[in-house]
């Protein structure tokens, strides 16, 4: 997919593989935490405290912007349309309500808080959606700068952290249901492996529901993705760029996303490929995510300040008390 020979590319990729291994095993270590908030982190540090030299920097960038789009098709191969079409359609409602209080939220706060509008895109959506995976699939379609992701990826690993710890006993403080709880966790905590740390800890039950509503909530990033698509070439038409093309901006790894999505719905996989593919595409991530800290200013980072982090605070609490007043509403808890 790169022009680059793989002989230019071979210093990032070896270093960006190399920091990931040592990602995915803290992340063994610390499931909660997990590999890719992990492998994001070590390259910001790296980055900073050993400055790779100039020759690393295309594979670099071919980890962080080709890797991360294979890592987004793998995971399509994980998820049967049909299966969460079919049991997920209870939380459809619930889902469209924190994700439409996510994006206002994110908005008018941003504003507020004077958030530049990459950013706060990029935690609007991963609030709203699958934290770091939700990133991790607009940001070839908006091209922030590669620490405006970092900051957005470790804005929405704070609360899901947070949330892993608190969600539990606020559930049984107000006496949820297991699926109420799992309805909650599902649509208000951003990453899979933080809703499952959740899910079961409240209960199986608990935990099997949120799981499913977590995978529900996850395919709406196609629509989002292809809304993002139409504004970019709005965008770039209106600012009179004649060189303008669709195909150039069109987000062709979520069609192949769709591809796998449609390949698994259809069994074409073998079952016991699912769960290579899916590690495949853990891996992918973390590495992708990796190569994106090794790519980060950790200066620029810090200028940035703690407006972005607030304005993660002040989303995440919004989606988190509209999902329990929607199941109030309608009857769910």
């Amino acid at each position: 997919m790169s022009r680059l020979p793989l002989r230019a590319n071979a210093a990032g990729l070896f270093l960006s593989l190399g920091v990931a291994g040592v990602a995915l095993w803290l992340g063994n270590m610390e499931p909660v935490i997990g590999g890719p908030v992990f492998g994001i982190l070590l390259g910001i540090l790296v980055r900073a405290f050993f400055a790779p030299g100039e020759h690393f920097n295309p594979g670099i960038g071919f980890a962080s912007k080709y890797v991360l789009q294979w890592s987004i098709i793998a995971l399509g191969a994980g998820l049967s349309l049909a299966q969460v079409a079919h049991t997920g359609l209870d939380s459809l409602a619930v889902t469209v309500v924190t994700i439409s209080v996510a994006g206002l939220s994110a908005g008018g706060l941003g504003r507020f808080l004077g958030v530049g509008g990459k950013l706060k895109l990029l935690i609007g959506v991963g609030t709203a959606i699958c934290g770091g995976s939700a990133i991790a699939a607009i940001t070839p379609i908006i091209k922030p700068d590669q620490h405006e992701t970092a900051f957005s990826i470790s804005t929405i690993f704070l609360f899901n952290i947070v949330a892993v710890l608190l969600f539990p006993a606020l559930g049984h403080m107000l006496h949820l249901s297991d699926a109420g709880f799992g309805m909650w966790a599902g649509t208000a905590i951003n990453d899979t492996s933080s809703v499952v740390a959740a899910g079961y800890s409240y209960s199986t039950a608990a935990g099997d529901f949120a799981t499913i509503v977590k995978l529900t909530r996850a395919t709406l990033i196609i629509p989002i993705c292809l809304a993002l698509v139409v504004i970019v070439a709005y965008r770039e038409k209106r600012h009179g760029k004649n060189n303008f093309k669709l195909s150039r901006v069109f987000p062709w790894f979520i069609l192949w996303f769709l591809v796998a999505s449609a390949l698994r719905t259809a069994g074409a996989f073998p079952s016991g490929a699912l769960p290579v593919i899916h590690y495949a595409a853990e891996v992918m991530i973390v590495v992708a995510l990796t190569a994106i800290g090794l790519s980060s200013n950790l200066r620029r980072m810090a200028q940035t300040g703690v407006r972005p982090i607030l304005l993660g605070l002040g989303v995440w609490a919004a989606v988190s008390i509209s999902s329990l007043l929607v199941q109030v509403v309608m009857g769910q808890l």
